[in-house]
Formats: C-alpha cells, sequence, structure tokens
C-alpha cells in the first residue's frame, strides 16, 4: 500500500512541563516500549481472531526491559483469584518503576462488555439488552459499578463500549451492539462512557469505523458503505462519545472501507478523530489488527510496513503484544519513519499515563479483599434485566396467577442453563468455557430455579427438549409428554454464545440463517400442538425470525403514510398462515440478560414487574431480507415495484406491557435551534407502568433520499392507572442534518413530519412543522 501524505500531523499535543521532559529524555527504543502491550498470560484459548497463531514469541522479561505501555488482560485470560492476581500486579507495577530506567508503570486494560471479565465479576445484560431498555441513566449507573471494580484492581482501560450501529442481524457480534439506530447507540454508549470514567477508568470506544457494516453480516468482511451512510449512521455515536461523553480511547475496526483497511486510512483515524472531532486521547490498535495489514489486507509487504501504515494513519499502540511495533526504533534510525510521528504517539500515551495518576502511583498496598458481586452490582443487574425483556405478543395469558397446585411444564435447551443468560464476552463464555472444571464463581440462579423461587406452590416439572445446536429429536417426545400433563408450558430456546464457531451467536459466529438455531422450531411447534398454552422465551444474542410464533399485529395506524410505503404493520404470509390456536399464547424476547436474567423473567411473568422493554432492532422475517434497517428511504420498504418484502415481524421500538399507553396531543415549536415537542400520555389501563416515549420525525423533501422515520428522541416515563403526564423533548435541530451532495452535513429548510407513537411505523399523534 503506497503511503499517503495527507492528514497526517506530526505535531505534538500539548504536554505538561512532566511529560515534555520524559520525552526528551526517551531512548527510541524507550519511546517503542511505551507503544505495546504484553499478553503475560496468553495460552492456547482462543479468546481473539487468531489468537492461537499469534503468541509473542518476545519473553516478558526482554519486552519489558526498557519499559512496557500496557498489560493485557491480567485478570481476564486464565480464572485467577482476584485478590491474588493484585498482588502480583501490584508487585509487577512496583518492580517496572523500580528496575526500568524512567520507572513508569504500564496501563491496565481488561474486557469490560456485559462487567469486568474477570473471574468472580458479576455478568450485567449485554449491550444489546442496554439498548432495549432505552435507559441510559440505569446504564451509567451499570458502568460506574464496572468501573469502581476495575479501579480496585488496578485496571485503568476499558475495552468498551461497541458502537457499531447494527445493519445485519446475521453478523456474529450484534449480542455487542446496542442497536440499530445511531441515536440510541451513541446516548446509550454516551452513558456507559461516563458511568465508567467516573470511576477513574479510560473507556475504548470500539470498533471505529464500519465493522457492523460488513458484506452479508459476515466478521471482517469488506464494507461498502457509502460516504454518506458512515457520516450520517457509522459516525455520529462516537462523535456523541467523545464530544459529551468525553471518551479517552479509540479502537480501531479490523475492516476495510472501500478497499482501504481502517487500521492504515488517516482520514478516520487522524482527519476525523483529531482534526476534525479534536480527540486528544489513545488510539489503540484491536488485538493483532497492525499484523493483519500484513497478512490479512496484504497492504502491507513485512511487518515494519504494517507498522509504519499504522502509526502514521494514527494508531498509537499495538495490541496485545509486541509485534509490527518492535520494529519502529529500527525504522526511525535508517530513515524510513520520522521520530516526529513517533514522538507523537508516545506523547499520548505518557499523557494518558499521567492523567491516571499513574507516574505517581504507589504500589505498595494491593488490595486485602474485593467484592466483585456484591448485593449492589446484583440489584443493578436485577433492574437492567428487568427494563430490557420485550413482551411480543400476549393473548391475555400474561401475568400468570400464583394458583395453588397449578401445573408448569417449563422446557427447553436454555430453561436450565446458566450460559444461555449470558453474552460471549461474559467471562464464563469467553474464558470458563475452556476450563470446565472450574466453577462459575458468582450466583446463576437459571430460568428454572427462578420460576420454582417465584411460584412455590406450583407443580414444575422440566424436559430439555433438545440442545440448541442439536438435530437430535430423541428429547421432543418427553417435552411434549410434560406439557401435556401440564396447565401451562413455558419454552425457553435461544442462542449460546461463544467465539469462532463455538456456539451459536458471538465473534466469528455469523449466519446464513434467521431461524432459531438446531430443530428448537420444530420443538416450540410440537408443544404449541398439545394445546396447553405456551408461554414462548427467546433467549438470544440477536433478533431471529420469529413471524411463525407471533399474531397478525395489531395497533399499528396507517403508518407513514403518503411516503410511498405500504403499513408494515401487515401480517407476513407466514404469519397469517398460521391458525390463532397453533401460536403460542405470549411471546417474550430477551437479549443474554446476565446474572440475574433468571429472576427477572420470574418477576415478570408473575406480574411482579410490568414489561418495559422495546426492540432495539428490528425483528426479520427472513434472513433473505437483509441487510435491513428501519432508517430506509421509501425504495427501502415494502414497494409495489418488487414481490420481495423486507417488512419485520416486528418493528424497531416495538414493545407490549400489561397496559396499554396513549399519545395525544404532539404540539412542536422551534426557536434558538432547538425543537420542542410536547405530547400527553396517558395510561389507559387498569396496572401501573412503565412507557417508552418515541418521538420521530421525516424530512418531507430533500436533496438526497431521507428515512421514513428517524428517532430524535426518547423518554421512560412510569405512569400509575389512569395518570396522564404531559412529555417535553428539547431536540437540537442538527439532529435533522444529514450529509449533502456536495459532502456537508447540513439541516435543509422545509416540512418536516412528526409523530409519537408505539413503534417506529405508528404515527399515533401527527404534527409538521418548517426549517426556515
Amino acid at each position: 500500500m503506497k503511503e499517503t501524505t495527507v492528514l497526517q500531523q506530526t505535531t505534538l499535543p500539548r504536554l505538561s512541563p512532566r511529560v515534555e521532559a520524559l520525552l526528551e529524555q526517551m531512548t527510541l527504543e524507550e519511546k517503542q516500549a511505551q507503544l505495546v502491550g504484553f499478553w503475560v498470560d496468553q495460552g492456547d484459548e482462543v479468546v481473539a481472531p487468531l489468537a492461537g497463531e499469534k503468541k509473542s514469541s518476545t519473553r516478558y522479561e526482554e519486552a519489558s526491559a526498557d519499559g512496557i505501555g500496557h498489560l493485557t488482560r491480567v485478570y481476564g485470560t486464565h480464572p485467577v483469584d482476584p485478590v491474588e492476581r493484585a498482588q502480583w500486579l501490584w508487585a509487577e507495577q512496583a518492580r517496572l518503576q523500580r528496575e526500568t530506567r524512567l520507572g513508569i508503570p504500564a496501563i491496565v486494560h481488561e474486557e469490560c462488555l456485559t462487567g469486568l471479565a474477570a473471574w468472580k465479576a458479576a455478568t450485567f445484560p449485554t449491550p444489546l439488552a442496554w439498548g432495549a431498555s432505552f435507559d441510559p441513566d440505569l446504564v451509567e449507573e451499570v458502568g460506574a459499578a464496572i468501573g469502581e471494580s476495575m479501579r480496585a484492581l488496578g485496571i485503568h482501560q476499558g475495552l468498551a463500549p461497541v458502537l457499531d450501529v447494527i445493519r445485519d442481524p446475521r453478523w456474529g457480534r450484534v449480542d455487542e451492539c446496542i442497536a440499530e439506530d445511531p441515536l440510541v447507540v451513541g446516548t446509550i454508549g454516551t452513558a456507559y462512557v461516563k458511568g465508567l470514567q467516573s470511576a477513574g477508568v479510560h473507556a475504548t470506544l470500539k470498533h471505529f469505523v464500519g465493522y457492523s457494516a460488513s458484506r452479508a453480516g459476515r466478521n471482517h468482511a469488506p464494507v461498502h458503505a457509502g460516504p454518506r451512510e458512515i457520516e450520517d449512521v457509522l459516525l455520529p455515536p462516537f462523535e456523541m462519545a467523545l464530544r459529551e461523553g468525553g471518551a479517552r480511547s479509540v479502537m480501531n475496526s479490523y475492516t476495510d472501507i472501500d478497499g482501504v483497511p481502517v487500521g492504515a486510512d488517516p482520514r478516520y483515524l487522524t482527519g476525523v478523530l483529531r482534526e476534525r472531532w479534536g480527540f486528544d486521547g489513545v488510539v489503540v490498535s484491536d488485538y493483532f489488527a497492525v499484523d493483519f495489514l500484513r497478512s490479512m489486507h496484504r497492504v502491507a509487504a513485512d511487518s515494519a510496513d504494517a507498522a509504519r501504515l499504522a502509526l502514521t494513519a494514527g494508531i498509537d499502540v499495538e495490541l496485545p503484544s509486541p509485534d509490527a511495533y518492535t520494529t519502529l526504533a529500527e525504522q526511525v534510525r535508517d530513515g524510513r519513519l520520522p521520530e516526529a510521528v513517533l514522538d507523537r504517539a508516545v506523547a499520548r500515551v505518557l499523557s494518558q499515563k499521567e492523567e491516571l495518576g499513574l507516574l505517581d502511583a504507589d504500589f505498595s498496598a494491593p488490595p486485602a479483599s474485593v467484592d466483585l458481586d456484591s448485593p449492589a452490582h446484583r440489584a443493578l443487574a436485577q433492574r437492567l434485566a428487568e427494563e430490557s425483556v420485550v413482551l411480543l405478543s400476549n393473548d391475555g395469558i400474561l401475568p400468570l396467577s400464583s394458583s395453588p397446585g397449578a401445573r408448569v411444564a417449563v422446557i427447553g435447551p436454555n430453561a436450565d442453563s446458566s450460559e444461555a443468560l449470558m453474552g460471549c464476552y461474559s467471562f464464563v463464555n469467553h474464558v470458563l468455557a475452556h476450563h470446565p472444571e472450574v466453577p462459575a464463581g458468582i450466583t446463576l440462579p437459571t430460568v428454572l430455579d427462578a420460576l420454582r423461587a417465584e411460584f412455590p406452590d406450583a407443580e414444575i416439572t422440566h424436559a430439555v427438549g433438545t440442545d440448541v445446536e442439536s438435530a437430535d429429536r430423541s428429547g421432543i417426545a418427553a417435552a411434549v409428554a410434560d406439557a401435556e400433563a401440564a396447565d401451562i408450558a413455558i419454552v425457553v430456546v435461544g442462542d449460546r454464545a461463544g467465539l469462532f464457531g463455538r456456539g451459536t451467536v458471538g465473534e466469528g459466529n455469523d449466519v446464513e440463517s434467521l431461524e432459531l438455531p438446531g430443530i428448537q422450531r420444530e420443538l416450540v411447534k410440537a408443544v404449541v400442538a398439545t394445546g396447553t398454552p405456551v408461554i414462548l422465551i427467546a433467549m438470544t444474542g440477536r433478533p431471529y425470525a420469529l413471524d411463525w410464533a407471533l399474531p397478525p399485529r395489531a395497533g399499528a395506524v396507517g403508518a407513514m403514510v403518503g411516503l410511498g410505503a405500504v403499513n408494515s404493520a401487515a401480517p407476513s404470509s407466514t404469519a397469517a398462515s398460521v391458525e390463532p390456536a397453533r401460536r403460542p399464547a405470549a411471546v417474550l424476547q430477551t437479549f443474554f440478560p446476565g446474572e440475574e436474567g433468571g429472576p427477572a423473567l420470574a418477576h415478570l411473568l408473575s406480574g411482579r414487574v410490568s414489561p418495559s422493554g422495546r426492540l432495539p432492532v428490528s425483528m426479520p422475517r427472513s434472513a433473505g431480507a437483509q441487510p435491513y434497517s428501519y432508517l430506509h428511504p421509501v425504495l427501502g420498504g415494502r414497494a409495489d415495484v418488487t414481490s420481495a418484502d423486507p417488512t419485520p415481524a416486528r418493528p424497531f421500538g416495538f414493545g407490549l406491557g400489561y397496559t396499554t399507553f396513549a399519545h395525544e396531543e404532539l404540539t412542536v415549536s422551534l426557536a434558538d435551534a432547538v425543537v420542542r415537542a410536547s405530547v400527553l400520555v396517558r395510561n389507559t389501563g387498569d396496572r401501573d407502568g412503565v412507557d417508552v416515549v418515541q418521538l420521530y420525525a421525516h424530512d418531507e423533501i430533500a436533496s438526497v433520499t431521507r428515512p421514513v422515520a428517524q428517532l430524535i428522541g426518547f423518554q421512560r416515563i412510569a405512569l400509575a392507572a389512569g395518570a396522564e403526564k404531559r412529555v417535553t423533548f428539547d431536540v437540537p435541530v442538527e439532529r435533522l442534518a444529514f450529509t449533502g451532495t456536495d459532502g456537508i452535513r447540513r439541516v435543509e429548510p422545509g416540512r418536516f413530519r412528526l409523530w409519537v407513537g408505539s413503534a417506529c411505523d405508528d404515527e399515533e399523534t401527527v404534527t409538521t412543522f418548517e426549517v426556515v
């Protein structure tokens, strides 16, 4: 790859006198050492792409002789006792202070997507569940709790959140993402950043940029997104988390965009991040991403070429271990790399260490004890799990009564599985899957456990029926027999998270079909055929095609009328052909709800808690309709000019509760570049409940095609039965901006349609306003 000369800033950032003095006295080897991590405990377990093939040949003692930039996953590689490991870490940091010439400690980084990825640490719901909660305040609390655990163990940087906007549910990493809407991703991701960094731990935004837009949802596959999609959909969450959240680190995407690997592209890593947005933090490579420029993208002839391309483009630190960046000192000596480019990255790392307090840190007293899964952690995990469950259908069977002696058949591969509660970056599924002899270290009540606790007077039986990925039908007969003898059947199906072929969803576990894995659909249909009322719980890491289990949707009121689209509430032919008696009586969707997911689901079934989750991603009818987003223009939806129908089984923003809400009297005004919208929300049912009030807009005539619906605001509000409240949104008019034909992002004058409803396609109360 020819090295571009544009956007290659070599001027140093503004430095403190201390960092300036350190930089001036450093040798080239000492500078180089600050730009690499070291994976001290890397084993044979595959917990990163090609990790088994990419072990460093350098001994740690050699690599750290001149200091070291990062220590990689000290707690998160093997099941180690946190307190014992902290004692080792404190001693090692003290050794770096004592035995290296400059005495600079290392930054310690860990995964923290669903909680600190360490043995005995709390596991929270997966980020897709954060999106389903539509509750940034609660996610901020969760982020703070995770950060406090990390800081107590001497961890300085967390490799989260994932701000990739979902573009295709076939992609395996969907469970790590928050939503298909950039506002939801940006708002909730920013909340997590604020929470984590409030504890003194730097957040790392990933994967910058375009990773989720890969062709056919295949991991690392090329991205052919146009500049407008990148600017208007994929970049905004990162900008929000940097400008409003103050995130201090960014990680590059593995993919290439239009043939240029992001890890070697200064347009994004320098031009967008630093020149346009003013980011002054540190960019770290995703694991092995620098070498991938040579070995996978093949834009570099050797490791030295790869290192030069990455560093010049804007990647400051190579993770997880020394590899290509070990050539940097020599490249400066022989003139291939300007020392100013090296100094730029080193200055950023030293400034980060100063900001974290590492240059004056005292490592004389490691923690004697630490509680990584306290009652406070578990209470947060339960609240988030409860808020994130989405009720997709309910014929009135829910909430369940607690009749003494009721017979309940609990069926399915995920009913009594603790692993099924957690995503692929949970410690249990990420690491302990390689250590089956080691206990989880935290309490993980399954759905079955929780139902027995919630309904102590019920007679509860259990049958697996079939495994998640199995084609073995031998257990279905027993499940059917249990259902026939029961008053009600609860069937829990879904995914098993893992990595690179281990499991059905997670990093590297991309799919060609969006049917439930294995023969789980067959199991559900067999149980439904008994005539016993069935409650179906889908516990997954991605949305599956469940239209066969759902009744025709009622309640949408001619969404997007006049835009050339057909009412997306129209039932699919598949769903319409199934007799109502042959469907589950109720369907719930939960996205890996974490350690308290079992009790949360039991509370929802009993009515102790009312469902309030909303779909953060459209629920597809088939894989053939993908990629699909609710943010589509007129011709991206159902239309008379094509026989293919991408209409989802349930739209973005959809979710039922145990009460109903009415949205009325929408008003709007525009002043000082702020759109003020106000809507009356009434609880029209006989139970208390929580509504997610969703405000959508459509630019009726624009210079480029615009989405038929765009979320511009949302609020969670609790209302008692019969109560009402006027909800006000103050929306910056810039939220209506888009990238024009000249490549400039602006708000164009014209008329906008505004509505509030129960989902993106539900225009329950409508108004218009003009931007002049």
